[in-house]
């Protein structure tokens, strides 16, 4: 497991470090679920111990197989290690958004939560998601709003922060969203975040790190994380 605290501090603003820090903590922490190695890793070392993709016990409405896979993230250029599922919604929304959780975003009124984060072989690289179900497509799509909305508010940074770029719509079959790229206090592509909502499940996905200089990778995770989400 390698330290990302450091990664976050470099991108973070106004004091949002120690939302991100937290965001990996209690993720690691795991305090619903548990970690789970990805399909494929190698069990004989103690940096990739694992079994399978991000399997675990379901929760009514919203389960871990609505949340992204180990097999969505080869075709990004991205190997995944290992996955810490919670099903609490209390892992913060993203670096942008502080400390808030999903939990504390819908205030507690989604049928059910469930997060993620992964870790890949590349150091300095994270991925985390948060989703709910909002039990009808319209307090779903009320959520969705709220959550552009925060990310938004990241576009606009001083100097030398790290900040999101424009935002791309997304459709696929199962629903569709909105994915920002993310660029460093340098102006370079550090990642990027997803919006996405499908029917009356919805959800925020950010990627720390850079799988290539395209940025439309996170158009592929997020068209990965709307299907999973799907019912």
């Amino acid at each position: 497991m390698f330290d990302n605290q450091a990664a976050h501090r470099k991108f973070a603003p106004r004091g949002r470090t120690a939302g991100a820090a937290a965001s990996l903590g209690a993720a690691l922490i795991a305090i619903g679920i548990g970690a789970f190695p990805a399909a494929g890793a190698d069990t004989t070392s103690a940096s990739r111990s694992a079994t399978a993709s991000a399997a675990a016990p379901a929760a009514p409405g919203l389960g871990s197989a609505g949340l992204m896979q180990s097999d969505d993230f080869f075709q990004q250029g991205l190997a995944p290690v290992r996955a810490t599922v919670d099903l609490t919604g209390k892992q913060a929304l993203s670096a942008c958004s502080g400390e808030e959780t999903m939990r504390e975003l819908t205030k507690g009124k989604a049928a059910a939560y469930a997060d993620v984060t992964w870790t890949f072989d590349t150091k300095g690289t994270l991925l985390t998601e948060s989703a709910a179900d909002g039990s009808t497509d319209t307090s779903a799509a009320s959520y969705e709003k709220q959550l552009d909305k925060l990310v938004r508010g990241c576009q606009d940074e001083p100097r030398g922060h790290w900040y999101y770029g424009k935002g791309h719509a997304i459709t696929v079959k199962a629903g569709g969203g909105s994915w920002y790229p993310a660029f460093n206090g340098d102006g370079k592509v550090a990642g990027g975040v997803a919006v996405i909502r499908s029917g009356h499940r919805f959800g925020i996905v950010e990627l720390t790190g850079q799988p290539s200089d395209d940025p439309g990778y996170m158009e592929g995770i997020a068209a990965a994380a709307v299907n999973r989400l799907a019912d």
